[in-house]
């Protein structure tokens, strides 16, 4: 399947002050496939170690990080000659392999000719226990699952994506039925790289939910190795309680949702494990719609959304068939549209992502956004319904802030306003 992140890793190839790589994501968000794939497509051997099954590995640091036995070692195991600029070297599930991170600053060092890219658990990595992060050592890139373009590029609509990325909205809005039927299809399936590729393949909505069924055990089991035992069930807690906290109207994350009685400090370290796994995206309230959003961020009150909508789908057993239909869902929908709208934002690189609420007042915006330099406010609504008086009302009081109203309506300019398909949401940065 077609990933846009390998221009990235392109763009990393072909840096002069080029670093080993970290491909950083939440498990199963396809970065063991991507660097096979780039591997195969930029290179002239790939020299690949899954770190976690392979036992030939396991002592491949504890010695010392003498490169040249190590880059023999990974040589001999691979079957692969090791040689600088035409090999590229994947160590898959590194956090895993003892002094493994501690190695990349090494190859940094004392052998930049030579590219190596890692992957593994976000979550594995980021915390990994008594070894530090190779800081100004190593170059990072974020993997996110597959977007709504992505999407389109698995189901061979190549077509439709050429048209969002020319941003050719008379012509989109005569398929707008046909670009509506497939979003309402990513809705359901989301963005794990399997689930999108059962669907294709069969086009069953029953086993679509069993794999993500079963990504969702994946990463109970994740937290259950990863987090202290101490900190285990609150992770679930928050974990569990997501698509109760989206359920309510203005989706503001409340901690009595998770527990009765329950208080910020107590789920603190359980928030930033969930941050830190990247399941989660936190979308932090600013005051002042004002240039950087980041000094004005507000961050006792966020909301918390789920890295993929179909997951939140399999987690809220909500029946696929509401999820497909138009109309069947009615307000609950709304939840799943500002889901899907945020996993967008957060794929788009430079892209902050907040939410608005004016003291002492029931005003509030779905999203601001800060791109490089410009600020929008983007209000979401999940079918056609016209009725933006928050939006309204945030215009007033802000007229210099580009408005945005994300709904099932063709792309129309207005006076103070710009109503972007849903669908078209993330073509509209690019």
């Amino acid at each position: 399947m077609k990933r846009e992140i390998i221009n990235d890793l392109v763009k990393w190839k072909n840096r002069s002050d080029r670093k080993p790589l970290i491909l950083l994501g939440a498990r199963q968000v396809g970065k063991t496939f991507i660097l096979k794939e780039f591997g195969r497509r930029y290179y002239k051997n790939t020299a690949y170690i899954n770190c976690d099954s392979n036992a030939l590995v396991k002592d491949l640091f504890k010695a010392d990080y003498d490169i040249d036995r190590i880059l023999l070692a990974i040589g001999s195991i691979t079957g692969e000659s090791i040689i600088p600029g035409e090999t590229l070297i994947i160590l898959d599930e590194i956090q895993e392999l003892h002094r493994g991170l501690n190695a990349l600053k090494y190859f940094c060092e004392n052998a930049p000719q030579y590219h190596v890219a890692v992957a593994g658990s976000l979550l594995g990595i980021t915390l990994h226990q008594g070894e530090s992060y190779p800081v100004g050592k190593v170059n990072t890139i974020e993997m996110h699952p597959m977007t709504f373009s992505e999407f389109l590029l698995a189901k061979g609509r190549d077509k439709m994506v050429d048209l969002l990325r020319q941003k050719q909205w008379d012509v989109i809005a005569s398929l707008s039925s046909l670009y509506t039927q497939i979003l309402r299809e990513y809705y359901f399936v989301g963005g794990m790289p399997e689930a999108v590729k059962t669907f294709i393949a069969t086009n069953d909505a029953v086993k679509v939910r069993e794999v993500q069924k079963e990504i969702l055990l994946a990463y109970d089991k994740d937290i259950s190795k990863h987090a202290p035992a101490n900190e285990a069930v609150r992770i679930n807690q928050v974990w569990k309680s997501i698509p109760a906290q989206l359920a309510k109207e203005n989706r503001k994350f409340i901690y009595g949702v998770v527990r009765s009685g329950a208080r910020a400090k107590d789920y603190e370290v359980a928030l930033q494990w969930l941050l830190d796994a990247g399941l989660v995206h936190m979308v932090e309230r600013v005051r002042t719609p004002a240039m950087p959003l980041k000094c004005y961020a507000d961050f006792a009150s966020f909301k918390l959304f789920m890295l993929d909508c179909g997951l939140l789908g399999a987690m809220s057993d909500t029946p696929p068939a509401l999820m497909l239909v138009p109309n069947e869902m009615k307000e609950s929908k709304g939840q799943f549209t500002e889901n899907y709208v945020c996993t967008q934002l957060h794929a788009i690189s430079n892209m902050g992502v907040y939410y608005y609420s004016k003291e002492n007042s029931t005003q509030e915006v779905d999203f601001v956004v800060q791109h490089d330099t410009l600020i929008a406010a983007i209000e979401v609504k999940s079918e056609e319904n016209l009725r933006s008086k928050s939006l309204k009302a945030f215009h007033s009081d802000n007229p210099e802030v580009k408005c945005l109203r994300a709904s099932m309506l063709d792309y129309i300019e207005q006076e103070w306003m710009t109503n972007v398909p849903l669908y078209g949401i993330a073509a509209y940065w690019e």
